[in-house]
């Protein structure tokens, strides 16, 4: 009944400003996920790998953000390497694949490990959330996207542990030295909000 109230009143307001909450256990799950990869020796290593196919990875000792991604979800039996194949295959040119790289096929090596071919996804499939300025507008398992260095996509994963002051959650990235959680959601200018599978 409660739920269907919530429905109700996002229905008078504007979707963006009431997003429906996410499943508590799924995420749970993708955070316990993220957080064990931050417990991990793992080398910042965006080079190119020839990887399996379905459920394919990089060697572990390696990964980018995106892979801090993408192992997170597999801990739910969500394979993104998978569902962005299957997608762009059907849907290429909604991508920026060609745009950006050149691209002129689809590639399940890599296509899921870039974070614009993975922005698209999650706004595809996913919900796209409002960006704010406010902390407590950005939930557990929710996903971010922000540009570093001026234009440098980026990616991580929002989990429920708070920064030192309580306003900002705490997020789980790869920016160069392996997976770690830092208070870093506002270090940079975010460029999406998402939330996939929960």
């Amino acid at each position: 009944m409660q739920k269907l109230i919530t429905v109700l009143i996002c229905f008078h307001l504007s979707f963006s400003a009431c997003a429906i909450p996410a499943n508590p256990d799924k995420t749970s799950h993708l955070i316990d996920a993220a957080l064990a990869q931050t417990q991990t020796r793992v080398t910042y290593n965006g080079a190119y790998f020839k990887i399996p196919y379905p459920n394919g990875d990089v060697p572990a000792e390696f990964g980018v953000c995106t892979d801090v991604v993408i192992r997170a979800y597999r801990k739910l039996n969500i394979d993104l390497q998978q569902l962005v194949h299957e997608d762009m295959r059907k849907d290429f040119l909604r991508y920026p694949a060609e745009k950006i790289w050149g691209q002129h096929k689809t590639d399940s090596n890599i296509d899921h490990r870039r974070v614009p071919n993975l922005q698209t996804f999650f706004s595809r499939f996913g919900k796209t959330l409002p960006i704010s300025a406010s902390g407590e507008d950005y939930q557990p398992g929710d996903l971010v996207t922000w540009f570093v260095s001026g234009n440098l996509p980026h990616i991580g994963i929002v989990t429920d542990r708070k920064s030192d002051d309580g306003k900002r959650p705490l997020i789980v990235h790869n920016i160069g030295v392996g997976p770690q959680l830092e208070d870093m959601l506002f270090e940079y200018k975010i460029t999406g909000h998402y939330r996939y599978g929960l």
